[in-house]
């Protein structure tokens, strides 16, 4: 068992921009979707525009990342930190304060380890463009993406694209997608869809021409659905439900275009996005070197036909449930066989196991996990502690699955949980807690801000000076 994780594995944590930095409006940074209130899902929620202050507490940050043991740590830039308004003047003030953290970590012997987008495009391209559904976000994006390349690739060696733009892509206020209509609402996402596709490929290519030794990949939201009986039909389901959602968005990335069935579904639907001519040269350019998986749950399905009563694309409901998907060909079920946190996500280690071995047969490139954590309601006692035993054991549950895959022959070279300390949560603010480092505040009251180490730090502190063999 000493060796169940490879000498030079990359032991990490991580954070997105929005979800941390906060100084929403310092430092001559724009609006982000991210900032601005659409975006929120309740009033009685914390707003991006403090978050957990790291935009004032880097420092700290980083020392205690160095303490944890830390040897990547994977956080996002802010487009809209260093091009405020997406496609205008480069903000030195953005470009400066990124050197700074980038040298931090690198002077405390911690790899960054950089997404590019995580959610947070600048507002004025949604004014300017709705975003993505034009194509000139793309062009703004492949610029962006250049400028970083050119700031901070002489240091930062592996890049992420795009955060699960799989998900993304099916939340309206991520895309700030505001039609009421639903097929004009699904014909505006598959445009931005593959303009995301393009602004990947771009991006890959430029990292390539202008970072040495420049590694880059999409980082995306896992699945794996489990089908409700042994039926072939439910079987079927819950493979597609896999294929809709994930495995259509790696194809894109690895083969350059959409996968048979997807694309079927697109003519059905008379959706099929705009595609000029010498697109499909420039996807081919966003072939990825890795792949970077964020793993919470999985899913269960059973088979629901596309016929008259239940067309491709449309809901229905039973009561307030959604009894079928956008892709009109399963219903969602419950997994009696998992147990599930206080928000409703189940608890699945061997999914994890699943979706390695899964995404390594498909493609045979090398994995990192750069998301997987238990969000809960963490108390702090009256001596500033927080005992979280539940997140230890769903921790060491799911790296025992990672030593798994890796026996299994999965080339696995990274784990890097959500988060390295308390964050924004997008949906439950910070009710809602993932990190090793807990941030005194509430939603409606900041504190004190103090970071405070849990007891999950402490373990996973020891888990990274062992190499694993102490799980």
């Amino acid at each position: 068992m000493a060796d169940r994780f490879p000498k030079d594995f990359l032991w990490g944590a991580s954070s997105s921009a929005f979800q941390i930095e906060g100084g929403w409006d310092e430092g001559g940074k724009g609006m982000t979707v991210a900032d601005h209130n659409s975006f929120k899902r309740s009033h009685k929620q914390a707003d991006s525009k403090v978050a957990s202050d790291f935009y004032n507490h880097w420092k700290e940050d980083i020392a205690l990342m160095k303490e944890l043991g830390m040897k990547i740590y994977r956080f996002s830039l802010s487009w809209a930190r260093i091009i405020p308004d997406g496609d205008g003047e480069v903000n030195q003030q953005g470009i400066a304060f990124y050197n700074d953290v980038i040298n931090c970590l690198l002077e405390h012997g911690i790899q960054p380890f950089v997404t590019l987008y995580h959610f947070d495009l600048p507002y004025a391209l949604v004014e300017k463009y709705n975003g993505w559904e034009d194509r000139r976000c793309v062009y703004a994006f492949e610029r962006y993406a250049k400028i970083c390349f050119g700031q901070y690739g002489d240091r930062v060696k592996y890049w992420q694209v795009i955060n699960e733009q799989n998900l993304m892509i099916r939340v309206d206020e991520r895309m700030n997608i505001n039609e009421a209509d639903p097929l004009k609402a699904d014909r505006i996402r598959a445009q931005m869809d593959y303009h995301m596709f393009l602004a990947h490929a771009l991006a890959s290519k430029a990292c390539h021409e202008l970072v040495k030794d420049g590694k880059v990949g999409p980082a995306v939201s896992s699945t794996c659905t489990y089908p409700l009986t042994n039926k072939p039909e439910d079987v079927w389901a819950a493979r597609m439900n896999d294929c809709m959602k994930t495995v259509y968005c790696l194809d894109m990335h690895y083969y350059g275009r959409y996968p048979g069935y997807y694309m079927r579904y697109l003519n059905e639907r008379g959706i099929v996005p705009v595609m000029m001519e010498g697109d499909e040269e420039i996807l081919k350019h966003g072939r990825m070197d890795y792949i970077a998986l964020n793993y919470y749950r999985t899913l269960c399905a059973s088979y629901l036909p596309a016929d008259g009563s239940h067309p491709v694309g449309m809901r229905v409901y039973r009561g307030n449930e959604v009894d079928f998907d956008q892709y009109g060909y399963c219903r969602d079920e419950k997994n009696e066989n998992l147990a599930a946190s206080e928000y409703g996500a189940q608890i699945d280690p061997m999914g994890l196991r699943i979706v390695l071995n899964d995404y390594y047969s498909r493609y045979h490139v090398p994995l990192i996990i750069t998301e997987n954590g238990l969000g809960m309601g963490d108390e702090l006692t009256a001596d500033n502690q927080v005992h979280d035993p539940y997140r230890i054991d769903y921790i060491k549950g799911h790296l025992k699955a990672c030593s798994l895959a890796i026996q299994d022959g999965v080339d696995l070279m990274g784990y890097s949980p959500w988060s390295f300390m308390d964050l924004l949560s997008s949906h439950q603010g910070f009710k809602k807690r993932y990190g090793f480092v807990y941030v005194n505040r509430e939603d409606m009251d900041l504190k004190d801000l103090a970071r405070i180490k849990k007891d999950s730090f402490y373990w996973y502190q020891n888990v990274i000076r062992t190499n694993g063999e102490e799980l």
